[in-house]
């Protein structure tokens, strides 16, 4: 008997487990479950046209959504993070494998309360609650930087497969929000997505090992596609990198496969990233049977419902706060 079991707590293999996956030797593609779009077109300010091109393609770019203002606003509470070293031995800080450099910042809507009311704007959570088609709260945030010439890549992933396995998200019920801080070219590591994606789960292989985000995070070895597996997905999808200039939007469902390449340009590329996850979807015990990865990745303590909130032309002066990680 496991030491789970012994505790009163069911595994994953005492489970329904509609996505199984690092459990076997060989990858398979499983059928999807739940809808793509769950809300209609008179829900939301996306229309039909929009609605559509998500559920076809697992993503949409909305083009210079904020102002170059509100972006400016943005960059600068990054500067006041980055700023100051203490940052950088944070739990919630992630850097670069071979550089004493910030490569994502977790839980920042947790860290700023100027992101946390970027992470309420009425504009982004409109939407999400429109493609999710329920109230919705945040079950992770993050900035990812990648400076120019040493910007390192995140490879090929489905950020679901990663979810169920390791944090207990049950179902394909969440959607992921990029706001592009700097211009995403083609030359400095931008968001590529393999449109389709989203309509099969694509399992993967190797057994989840104990804290595995500490080295994930940083480099991804489990929960990766398999080479000929992704190989049929863009054969059969393409891929689509997600262009455009700063302010632009990205939405897209949680298990849409996606990557970046490094950035070897002079251009640095900013991000900020929220999760948005329905409210009947809260994480349960990891499919992996490993202990939950922290709050600051994958919420299940701190979950209030987002309410959307009329903020463009006034956002929070106040900055980040210091001693967040602490409450």
């Amino acid at each position: 008997m496991s030491a789970l079991a012994e505790k009163g707590i069911s595994t994953a293999a005492e489970r329904d487990d509609p996505y199984p996956s690092r459990q076997e030797s060989v990858a398979r593609f499983l059928p999807r479950r739940e809808p793509v779009v769950s809300g209609t077109v008179d829900a939301g300010p996306l229309n039909q046209r929009q609605l559509d091109e998500f559920e076809a393609n697992g993503f949409l770019v909305l083009p210079e959504l904020l102002s170059a203002n509100e972006v400016e606003r943005c960059l600068s509470e990054i500067e006041l993070i980055r700023s100051n070293r203490d940052w950088l031995s944070r739990p919630e800080a992630v850097i670069e494998p071979e550089a004493d450099a910030l490569r994502s910042l977790f839980a920042v809507h947790r860290l700023s309360d100027f992101f946390a009311a970027v992470s309420s704007d009425e504009r982004i959570v409109r939407r999400a609650m429109q493609i999710l088609g329920s109230d919705v709260y945040i079950t992770q945030s993050r900035v990812n930087l990648k400076p120019g010439f040493s910007g390192k890549g995140f490879y090929w992933h489905s950020d679901f497969e990663t979810w169920h396995v390791e944090d207990g998200m049950p179902r394909m019920r969440a959607v992921s929000c990029s706001i592009l801080l700097t211009e995403n070219n083609r030359h400095n590591g931008p968001l590529m997505l393999v449109p389709g994606s989203h309509r099969h789960f694509l399992t993967c292989v190797g057994e989840t090992p104990d804290e595995h985000y500490r080295q994930s995070l940083r480099s991804q070895k489990f929960g990766v596609p398999d080479d000929a597996n992704l190989q049929t997905l863009i054969d059969d999808g393409g891929l689509r990198s997600a262009l455009g200039p700063a302010g632009t939007v990205i939405f897209f469902d949680c298990n849409t496969m996606h990557g970046s390449g490094s950035n070897i340009s002079p251009w640095p590329r900013s991000n900020l990233f929220f999760v948005y996850n329905r409210v009947d979807n809260r994480l349960e015990r990891p499919f992996c049977d490993k202990a939950p990865r922290p709050e600051f990745l994958a919420a299940r303590e701190y979950c209030p419902t987002v309410r959307p909130s009329a903020f463009p032309n006034s956002w929070p002066t106040s900055h980040a706060r210091g001693d967040a990680g602490t409450q």
